[in-house]
């Protein structure tokens, strides 16, 4: 009994890092328009090396010991197993780049709706990719819920089919990056996170050499740059990764439903967007498709809450 209780506390935890990714990404958007007149590129690649630095620096400060253990674990690994994990560390660094780029133009140059649909389509595609790749299993229950989930987006895709492909090409590109982490066991996730990121930055840096990039010297930049890559790179990809764990990336993936309802609700509210009547509809059916689809999920963090 005390096992089982336990067990229900520690899934309740994991749960909650996996929403709490997508919320705190949900208000990204308000920041990333602070800085709307400096180019997308320059948005993402001083995002990334900003994150870098301030990660590497708190793992040699805190987390030493966990870094090298990291380090002795792979080098005691198998040459078939040392492969295998770089693959996925390459792929997972190339799919994040991916979506960090397209996001942040679509906010900036395309707009805010497309980027909120981009994340209800990738439940969707994380969760058909983690059936057929993965063999994660759905019950009833929750397949009714992604068709919800799907008659939503396709409400909602109605319109702009400019901003239907760019939603895809985000979506998918973060899909997959939930399925590699998925699949990506037995390291540290903030040490992979670290990994990752300054991957991510070999290609920055070279652009920024290549084009003569002329470093930005206002301080509202970089002031909201390390905001963006604590607040809402480090923290919520850490949390992500620390979910995905022990929970399935089908759920991690459905619990994306966050980012968007808040974001649409931030378009309406915050930036003045207008918004026909059917997209209110959209968003509430994907509300309901969230809450049927974490039923079982929801009841545990709601024992977790009692206990405390």
């Amino acid at each position: 009994m005390e096992k089982e209780k336990q067990d229900t506390e520690s899934r309740g935890k994991y749960f909650l890092a996996a929403f709490l990714a997508p919320f705190i990404w949900g208000f990204m958007s308000i920041s990333v328009r602070w800085i709307q007149n400096y180019p997308s590129e320059d948005i993402l690649y001083f995002r990334i090396l900003t994150a870098l630095l301030v990660l590497w620096i708190y793992i040699f400060l805190f987390r030493r010991k966990v870094l090298h253990q990291d380090i002795l674990h792979y080098k005691s690994s198998s040459k078939k197993e040392q492969s295998k994990q770089l693959t996925w560390i390459l792929l997972a660094s190339a799919l994040i780049f991916v979506n960090w780029f397209t996001y942040i133009y679509a906010i900036n140059h395309v707009s805010i709706q497309s980027a909120a649909l981009a994340y209800l389509t990738c439940p969707l595609i994380t969760a058909v990719a983690a059936f057929f790749l993965l063999h994660e299993k759905l019950n009833r229950t929750q397949i009714i819920a992604l068709l919800m989930a799907l008659v939503s987006v396709l409400i909602l895709a109605k319109g702009s089919l400019n901003d239907v492909l760019w939603a895809i090409g985000i979506a998918t590109s973060y899909a997959f990056y939930l399925i590699v982490q998925r699949v990506s066991t037995g390291f540290d996730k903030l040490n992979q996170l670290a990994i990752q990121l300054s991957i991510c930055s070999v290609f920055v840096i070279s652009k920024l050499i290549y084009n003569h990039h002329a470093i930005p010297t206002a301080p509202q930049f970089w002031y909201t740059i390390l905001l963006i890559a604590v607040l809402f790179t480090i923290i919520p990809l850490f949390l992500s990764m620390y979910a995905l764990t022990e929970i399935s990336s089908t759920t991690a993936g459905v619990l994306l439903y966050t980012n968007p309802i808040i974001a649409f609700t931030l378009a309406v509210t915050y930036f003045g967007e207008t918004v026909p009547t059917y997209k209110y509809m959209g968003y509430l059916l994907i509300l309901v498709a969230i809450i049927i689809f974490n039923i079982h999920n929801v009841k545990i963090f709601s024992k977790n809450l009692k206990t405390l």
